[in-house]
């Protein structure tokens, strides 16, 4: 695919400092405080933003100065390249993320990358970017940094005499399958670990690169240790395409979802988000297609877009659907208490109001319609063990 070509890894570079910039980079600024400040031009953007999904790279909220790129009018060749991605490698003193949610299904979770290649425009993860002193724009999908030492840090995070085990979240704030896992081997890794320990584990992607895992997937769903989410926002290809510029087709979702449930792995559906004005016409739909590729559940998330990410995507929806822009923001709003987003408890992964309502009743019908029933991660627990170390274990890491 083209995208190999625009990939290049940087094993010597460390995370951003505390002033936001990465070691041996110059830092570049910007307070963050207007979402929708420091947009580049339409022109510019089609050049250097080509197959990506945010249209600027506007600065992060913690940054003190704001950084904003000005066509001079030359459109010189040379400005307008199209970005590549990077990859820089960091090493965490620990891998297992304790969270305290009651709409997330998990007390704990794994994510052995931060930023995503994918670049969809709606992601709620872009803001977290910030804490990095970057861009929740194209940085994010563009400057990635990956976790090398995440299979070793979770075995050794496993051995420890008071862990207990619990469901753990792979892929819960960035994709585990987004395109540099294809090299990087990161999550496998990670999954040869949770089949060895005997551990229960709940994956969530996009990507029909989960495929290339079947051998260990399928002996954990054999143990009842394995459930797959597998997320479809719209089956229009062009939409996929402009929404989720560098993740598999949907078609290539629902063919991943039929080898799955093939396999005997248990999948869910997840539409998510569903946008109001731009995919909620295809709830039906998308519903019916997952039941046809062989999903056993179904669930939904309503768009959420904090911080950053509500300029961001009212930037993508002036660009390319600008004759729904005003529909698109205002349903947004009907669902968010007059909004664009709020993150009341209880409300955020659904939303309130009329149209959320709406989308609510239309979703668990079309999910009962097809014999779909909620997500429910019932896994055994009662596998885990702690397996001897004879020292060539973590030689596979």
């Amino acid at each position: 695919m083209a995208r190999a070509a625009h990939l290049s890894f940087h094993p010597n570079r460390r995370p951003p400092s505390k002033n936001g910039a990465a070691q041996g980079e110059g830092a570049s600024g910007g307070n963050g405080a207007d979402p929708s400040a420091a947009q580049e031009s339409p022109a510019r953007m089609t050049a250097r933003g080509k197959g990506r999904g945010a249209r600027s790279n506007a600065s992060g909220r913690y940054e003190k100065e704001q950084r904003e790129e000005m066509d001079d009018g030359w459109d010189l060749e040379e400005d307008l390249a199209p970005l590549k991605t990077e990859v820089t490698y960091e090493n965490p003193r620990t891998i297992i993320n304790f969270v305290n949610s009651p709409y997330v299904g998990f007390d704990r979770s794994i994510n052995p990358y931060r930023g995503c290649e994918h670049g969809c425009v709606y992601c709620f993860a872009r803001p977290s970017h910030a804490y990095l002193g970057l861009s929740p724009g194209l940085d994010f999908e563009t400057r990635l940094f990956a976790k090398p030492a995440a299979p070793a840090l979770l075995d050794a995070a496993f051995r420890k005499p008071a862990y207990r085990p619990q469901v753990m979240a792979l892929g819960s704030n960035t994709d585990c399958y987004q395109p540099v896992e294809r090299h990087q081997n990161i999550t496998r890794g990670l999954l040869a670990v949770f089949q060895r320990f005997g551990h229960p584990v709940a994956i969530i992607t996009k990507s029909d690169l989960i495929t290339r895992d079947l051998d260990i997937l399928t002996d954990l769903a054999a143990r009842r240790l394995v459930a797959v989410n597998i997320s479809v926002t719209t089956l229009d290809r062009e939409l996929a395409r402009r929404l989720e510029p560098r993740a598999p087709t949907p078609a290539k979702r629902l063919a991943a979802v039929a080898a799955l449930a093939a396999a005997g792995v248990p999948v869910n559906l997840l539409m998510a988000p569903i946008i109001p004005g731009l995919t909620d016409h295809e709830i039906e739909r998308v519903v019916a297609a997952g039941a046809d590729a062989g999903a056993t559940s179904a669930g939904y998330v309503l768009l959420r877009l904090p911080r950053e990410l509500q300029g961001l995507f009212a930037a993508w929806l002036e660009c390319h659907a600008p004759a729904r822009a005003d529909r698109v923001l205002n349903l947004i709003r009907d669902t968010r208490g007059g909004a664009l987003y709020r993150s009341d408890w209880g409300r955020r992964m659904r939303g309130d109001g009329p149209v959320a309502d709406l989308i609510a009743q239309r979703f668990h019908k079309a999910r009962a319609r097809h014999g779909l029933v909620a997500r429910r991660y019932d896994l055994a627990l009662d596998q885990f063990a702690v397996p001897a170390d004879d020292g060539r274990q973590m030689a596979l890491f």
